[in-house]
């Protein structure tokens, strides 16, 4: 089966600064897949260079069997990549419903013909896209009001909105309370399992990645130092010692991910 993304020696340098150092891996169809690392590992270079905002200093990017190396991100996204970022990047002033709708506009092409009617333009399709994140009875709501852990949920509706076979999600449960991160990311979880999405995740917390990944690799001065399952990561020696100073990694039980 052809790999959703293909990586391979993926590298970067910013002047005499190895940023990412010939990272290879695969993400298969359907597959929840986590890439973790203390900070400074490369992990964000990572994601700018599949996403096209930084060009990689060698290596190469397939995307369903197709070269996007070097590609604009706005190609990339066409071409079926989604993105979900650290910090939320919604218009205030909007109502939920209406980002939603922007999302569309764009997939669909309508941006340069939307006025003056944009409000009318695909909202059935914008309200289908809420109710899957939990956010439909908030979709009349301006974004400026928004809880954070909202926020979150709407920039998942939004990054649905083009059907991308690949999400890239930037520390998804940043800055969100434990509760909010366990929901956010069994909702992804779901998602994943229903629509045969696939995602790639950086995230800082232990339990969240222990317990929602079907695969964690760890990266570490720019090299990938293990990728497997969570027991095997969990196991890695060399892991431990660069991640967590010697201690061992979280060791709850793996949730089943048949």
């Amino acid at each position: 089966m052809t790999p959703v993304l293909r990586v391979e020696n993926l590298t970067r340098y910013f002047g005499g600064l190895r940023a990412v150092h010939e990272v290879s891996f695969d993400v298969a169809p359907g597959e929840l897949k986590a890439l973790i690392g203390p900070n400074g590992a490369g992990k964000s270079t990572c994601f700018n260079m599949l996403m096209g905002q930084i060009t990689p200093s060698a290596g190469k990017v397939e995307l369903n069997g197709e070269p996007i190396t070097g590609l604009p991100p706005r190609e990339i996204w066409r071409r079926g990549v989604g993105r979900t970022f650290q910090i939320t990047g919604t218009y205030q002033s909007m109502t939920v419903a209406e980002n939603v709708q922007m999302a569309l506009i764009s997939h669909h092409r309508r941006l340069f013909s939307m006025l003056p009617y944009a409000y009318r333009l695909y909202r059935e399709e914008a309200m289908a896209l809420l109710d899957v994140v939990g956010m439909a009875q908030q979709a009349d709501r301006a974004c400026a009001i928004l809880a954070y852990g909202d926020l979150k949920r709407l920039e998942l509706a939004i990054a649905l909105a083009h059907k991308p076979t690949l999400l890239l999600m930037d520390e998804p449960t940043a800055g969100m309370a434990p509760r909010e991160r366990i929901a956010l990311m069994q909702l992804t979880a779901d998602i994943v399992k229903e629509r045969g999405i696939s995602v790639l995740f950086t995230e800082h917390d232990m339990d969240v990645v222990f317990a929602h990944a079907h695969h964690i690799m760890v990266l570490n001065r720019g090299e990938l130092i293990a990728d497997g399952t969570a027991a095997e990561v969990r196991s890695n020696p060399h892991v431990q010692e660069v991640y967590l100073g010697g201690g061992t990694l979280y060791a709850a039980e793996e949730t089943s991910h048949a």
